[in-house]
């Protein structure tokens, strides 16, 4: 019988997490390959394949109480990503397992994904791309115009590692920067060039940007609405690189078709894939990615790296307490 311990890897890392297992005589392991978002693992297999078990790494797959509970020996959750939705965190608790996050891995990637989409909006996604390619140089002067982001006003809404990843850039287009996350005090806010606002309500009401970053849960859960909607300037942009259920995709669909805002960006969905009849699918104001904020090659080596590294500190007793999801 051997004395390493087994990880169970739920769905394909990059490499680099790979390398980290193999080259460990302390481990050993077995992978799960299921393609996100378009199959799932089968129940029954899933509860076998965790029977023997120490820890887990996983990406979106969803892992239920019923499988954790057949997970004798699991003392580890290790996720790959920030977000902690996909998984049973009331028998996580019970059973005294660690759930652990790559807190550190995809800010620089989210928040430039952020600028990305925020940019594109502005700009008129290809708008000019594609006047030039379909022969209509000499029509720029019909085009509408287009937005700067200089001394724009931007709330980002939680300030965690994206959020001040996400100011620094912001800042380098010159704009003027708010925050709103009641965990911060205003003394960090300021250190980093942003401005504490107490008041969510309020601080809308005079913002040209809105970029979300905080986890979804029952506070947060359709935090925009069509009544914060409504308060919000004509010209607003809504960026929703965070989780889905925090807006609230048909009063965001009404809003942007009764000219409440100007645009939206939205990388997640309150079910994902969306459903074909989702409203956001057809609207024009809106700029969509599928879940891929974290998707640069750079992002993905480091997300699967601190995964792996996660387990390994957890069993040294070295794993940073930052990084311990508190349930």
């Amino acid at each position: 019988m051997s004395n390493k311990k087994k990880i169970l890897v739920v769905q394909k890392i990059h490499e680099a997490g790979m390398k980290l297992i193999i080259s460990n005589p302390k481990y050993e392991f077995e992978i799960i390959d299921v393609e996100e978002m378009v199959e799932q693992i089968d129940i029954n297999l899933f509860k076998k394949k965790v029977v023997d078990c120490d820890a887990i790494s996983i990406r979106t797959e969803k892992l239920p109480g019923e499988v954790i509970e057949y997970a004798k020996k699991l003392k580890i959750i290790s996720r790959h990503g920030v977000g902690y939705d996909n998984i049973d965190l009331n028998t996580t608790k019970k059973n005294n397992i660690t759930l652990a996050i790559t807190a550190k891995a995809n800010a620089i990637a989210v928040a430039e994904h952020v600028m990305f989409m925020l940019l594109s909006i502005s700009k008129g996604k290809n708008m000019y791309d594609n006047s030039v390619k379909s022969g209509r140089f000499a029509d720029r002067n019909k085009l509408p115009k287009t937005i700067e982001l200089w001394n724009k006003n931007i709330l980002i809404v939680g300030f965690g590692r994206i959020g001040q990843c996400l100011i620094k850039r912001c800042l380098g287009f010159e704009m003027n920067v708010f925050v709103y996350d009641p965990f911060v005090d205003s003394e960090k806010i300021i250190s980093l060039g942003g401005k504490k606002v107490d008041n969510l309500v309020e601080a809308v009401q005079t913002m040209d940007v809105i970029s979300l970053h905080v986890p979804l849960n029952d506070k947060t859960k359709n935090l925009i609405n069509i009544s914060l909607l409504k308060t919000m300037k004509k010209n607003c942009i809504l960026i929703n690189a965070a989780r889905g259920g925090i807006v609230n995709e048909n009063d965001l669909n009404l809003a942007l078709n009764d000219g409440l805002i100007y645009g939206a960006g939205l990388d997640v969905f309150s079910k994902e894939p969306p459903d074909e009849n989702n409203p956001l699918l057809k609207n024009d104001k809106v700029f969509l990615s599928p879940h891929t904020s974290a998707f640069t090659e750079e992002c993905m080596q480091r997300m699967a790296k601190e995964t792996i590294q996660n387990i390994i500190d957890f069993f040294d007793n070295k794993l940073d307490k930052s990084k311990i999801v508190k349930i």
